[in-house]
């Protein structure tokens, strides 16, 4: 059945948000609503929101009073928030945004279709469903380029580190079924994608609720048995989690991209406590080491929080210190964001704005420093890049290295003598760096 009503989105936040959008684009889709790009088209908008640290709710609640805007000057007839701002406020969305018509909370993203029809019937719609029982897959069209894609594997998160919000937002860790991810791998290969990127909260936490051990290694192994995807990327490793069968499929499994994010959010174990994170300096020390001994030239992103209750000078020199000596390849800070109901919000010691904004400075000088020196011994180099556009305004492609993850790594612009199809390989030689991106030369196909 046709709906007569056009609907636009508008998604913010991690890759785990855009997973929901495009599942609440297939719903819609499938009940016969027209999807808009075009804001100024669209009788609904659904804001499919973050919260996860001030900065992103702020964005949340400008994107809402943008939209609203139409309201006002086109033909807009209804907001609907979604995701986790919704989740995390409920109908206080609803009472304090007057421009909302709709609120959807993270487990209730299988109700858009309800929501949307309420809103064109000039009513109310609020669903905040249990987060342990929430649907976990379904059908999606993607807003990725067509050659690569986001998997998520699990959802929600039992690590309660005590800075994050995110167990209360997206509720326990729960895997999802492995034959049905290694089917969603299948049709995701069907529809053109190269490149897979498995997410989740915690994605080496894969499968121990299910299954009773970590069952990351594989599925990797599964999904690369049983497709021919070329790239398979994993994201959001947590460093006390890197097993042995980890490291061994990305010494052995030549479509693992040799890359893994691993956030450490700090070095000095005092620091760790106080956030609750699993495992020590050691054991982040000692992942590290077990990852690049076994695989040489993976690439290890990493993150940290500056600016934590507590963080004295030392403990920032010593996470500066840390971050000079082991050299990550791609690593981002993040000043600590006091966000109510965490457990930090009430640590005493908090940190001056001003202090964390300066460490943040400090740490991120230090890493462009050893990005510097990194990039210096690169011009030379042949790499096989995933080609994803071309810039008229450079004249040049570009594209990513399996060292580049989307959306959050570097590109790799380049000269080539004629037109490229998006998503093909390519050999691109390296001759200058720019900062975080490489600039070279097409020097021939690539068969991956």
């Amino acid at each position: 059945m046709k709906r007569n009503a056009k609907i636009g989105f508008v998604s913010l936040g991690c890759s785990k948000n855009l997973v929901d959008t495009e599942r609440m684009l297939q719903l819609l889709a499938e009940a016969g609503y027209e999807i808009t790009p075009e804001d100024i088209e669209a009788d609904v908008i659904i804001v499919n929101t973050c919260a996860f640290i001030e900065s992103a709710k702020k964005e949340s609640i400008e994107s809402i009073l943008d939209v609203a805007w139409l309201k006002e000057h086109r033909h807009l007839r209804g907001i609907v928030v979604t995701g986790c701002m919704a989740q995390r406020y409920g109908r206080d969305v609803l009472e304090q945004l007057s421009e909302v018509d709709a609120v959807l909370g993270v487990g209730s993203w299988d109700k858009i279709v309800e929501a949307v029809d309420a809103v064109l019937a000039g009513k109310e719609y609020f669903d905040r469903a249990e987060l342990a029982t929430a649907e976990l897959g379904g059908g999606r069209i993607l807003t990725t380029p067509f050659y690569t894609a986001y998997m998520k594997i699990a959802e929600g998160c039992d690590n309660r580190c005590t800075y994050c919000a995110i167990p209360m937002i997206r509720g326990p860790f729960r895997s999802r079924p492995m034959e049905e991810l290694i089917e969603e791998a299948k049709a995701l290969e069907e529809s053109g994608v190269k490149e897979l990127n498995l997410i989740a909260q915690d994605t080496s936490r894969y499968g121990l609720d299910l299954y009773g051990d970590y069952k990351l290694a594989e599925l990797i192994e599964r999904i690369t048995a049983e497709t021919n995807i070329p790239w398979i990327r994993v994201l959001y490793c947590y460093p006390d989690k890197i097993t042995d069968a980890l490291v061994e499929q990305f010494k052995t499994n030549p479509r693992l991209v040799k890359y893994i994010d691993l956030p450490i959010q700090h070095i000095s174990d005092k620091m760790l406590r106080a956030m609750n994170r699993h495992g020590s300096a050691a054991d982040i020390k000692d992942a590290i080491k077990r990852l690049r001994e076994s695989v040489p030239g993976i690439i290890i992103r990493s993150t940290a929080i500056v600016g934590f209750p507590g963080e004295t000078e030392e403990d920032f020199e010593e996470l500066c210190a840390f971050i000079k000596d082991v050299k990550f390849e791609r690593f981002g800070a993040f000043p600590y964001s006091r966000e109510e109901d965490t457990p930090a919000y009430d640590l005493p010691d908090q940190i001056d704005e001003q202090v964390k904004q300066d460490r943040y400075d400090i740490i991120m000088r230090e890493q462009l420093a050893v990005v510097e020196r990194m990039n210096a011994e690169k011009p030379g180099d042949i790499l096989t890049v995933l080609v994803e556009d071309y810039d008229p305004v450079s004249e040049m492609f570009f594209g990513r290295s399996a060292a580049d993850a989307p959306d959050i790594d570097g590109k790799i612009y380049f000269k080539a003598p004629r037109k490229l199809p998006m998503g093909s390989f390519v050999r691109v030689q390296i001759d200058e760096v720019l900062d975080y991106d490489l600039v070279g030369r097409y020097v021939g196909k690539e068969t991956v």
